[in-house]
């Protein structure tokens, strides 16, 4: 049960150890460009 609790712990440590998460940077150059567009739907018909 110690096993457990132990490990327990140093997965809630792990989880920030590192800092707080960070944003990629966009890619920089001219004439870059991303649109999506459309239609989604989800459900069961019957």
């Amino acid at each position: 049960m110690r096993i457990l609790a132990l490990l327990g712990l140093l997965a809630l440590a792990a989880c920030g150890a590192d800092g707080e998460p960070e944003t990629p940077e966009g890619p920089s150059g001219p004439g870059v460009s991303l649109t999506v567009t459309g239609k989604a739907e989800v459900g069961i018909k019957g």
